[in-house]
C-alpha cells in the first residue's frame, strides 16, 4: 500500500460520511433480515446469492454519498458504477456476507471505502448483527467502536510462531475453485493452530486487525470485498500484501501479523505452487 495524498481534513470528511452512511444502511439491512429469503437471486454460481436487501442497501448508500459529494465516483458490488470528477471514488459492499445474512449467522457487514486518486484513504466496516464498527484513515490508525464502549485502537496480533497461528480464510463460489482451495487448506491445517471460516472478507480483515486471528488469506477477492477492511488491517500494523512480490489481492490477499509474516507467506506460496 502506497502512502496517500489526501489532506487530513479530507480524510476526516470522507470517514465521517462513510460512517454515517454505513449506520443508515445497517439499519435498513437489520430491518430486512426477517424477510431476507423472500427475494433471492444468484450471480456467478447457484451458491453466490444476492437479496433484495443487498440492492436496497446499495441504492441507499450510493444516494447518500452522491447527494453529499456529487462529483465523486462509485463502484458497488451490486452494479453501481459511476465515474467521478473529484478524484474520489467510493467502493461499496452493501452486505458483505450475504449468505450469513440469509441464514441469520451474525457476521455480515456494510463496507464503505473512499479512494483518493486510486489510494484508499478512509474505510468503515460495520457488522450489522453485532453493531461493531471498524474504522481507519490512512496514517491515523485503526479503531473499533463496540456498542456501549469507548473506541479502542487496534494493533493486530503479536504472534511469533507459525504453529500457533490462527488463520482465517474464505472460498470462491465455483465448485472447481473450492476443490482446489480445500486441497490447500488440507495441507495448511497441520502446520498452523487452526482455521476459521467466517464468510465475510471484510470482517476477516477486521478480525485480523483486532487480533482475533493471527493471519488471513484469500484468493480472487473483488475491490468491494477488501477496500475498507484492508485499510483497517494495514493501519493496525499488519503486513498487508500479496504473494510472490505481487500487490494485495492480485490475486492473493494476505493480512498477517508481522512476527509470522515471512514464514506464513512462504508457506502459502509453496502450497499454491503445488495446487
Amino acid at each position: 500500500m502506497t502512502s496517500g495524498t489526501a489532506a487530513p481534513d479530507l480524510r476526516t470528511e470522507l470517514l465521517e460520511l462513510a460512517r454515517a452512511t454505513a449506520e443508515e444502511a445497517a439499519a435498513l439491512v437489520g430491518a430486512g433480515r426477517t424477510s431476507a429469503a423472500d427475494q433471492v437471486d444468484t450471480k456467478s454460481s447457484p451458491v453466490d446469492v444476492v437479496t433484495a436487501v443487498d440492492r436496497a442497501s446499495e441504492e441507499l448508500i450510493v444516494r447518500r454519498l452522491t447527494e453529499a459529494r456529487p462529483g465523486d465516483g462509485v463502484l458497488g458490488e451490486e452494479g453501481a458504477s459511476r465515474a467521478g470528477t473529484s478524484g474520489v471514488r467510493w467502493v461499496v459492499d452493501p452486505i458483505d456476507g450475504t449468505v450469513n445474512f440469509l441464514y441469520g449467522v451474525p457476521a455480515y457487514a456494510v463496507s464503505i471505502a473512499a479512494e483518493v486518486d486510486g489510494t484508499t484513504e478512509a474505510g468503515v466496516v460495520l457488522n450489522v448483527a453485532t453493531g461493531e464498527l471498524f474504522t481507519a484513515v490512512r496514517g491515523g490508525g485503526a479503531w473499533l467502536t463496540a456498542p456501549g464502549a469507548a473506541a479502542q485502537r487496534l494493533h493486530g496480533s503479536a504472534a511469533t510462531s507459525l504453529d500457533q497461528t490462527l488463520v482465517a480464510t474464505g472460498f470462491g463460489y465455483r465448485a472447481e475453485q473450492r476443490r482446489a482451495q480445500g486441497a490447500v487448506v488440507a495441507e495448511l491445517l497441520p502446520q498452523v493452530r487452526d482455521i476459521r471460516r467466517v464468510g465475510s472478507a471484510a470482517l476477516d480483515l477486521c478480525a485480523a486487525a483486532a487480533g482475533r486471528v493471527d493471519a488471513y488469506y484469500e484468493l480472487n477477492l473483488n475491490p468491494w470485498d477488501h477496500a475498507a477492511g484492508a485499510l483497517v488491517a494495514a493501519e493496525a500494523g499488519l503486513v498487508v500484501t500479496g504473494t510472490e512480490g505481487r500487490p494485495f489481492a492480485e490475486p492473493m490477499a494476505v493480512a498477517v501479523a508481522p512476527g509470522v509474516a515471512e514464514e506464513f507467506i512462504s508457506l502459502l506460496e509453496g502450497l499454491h505452487a503445488g495446487s
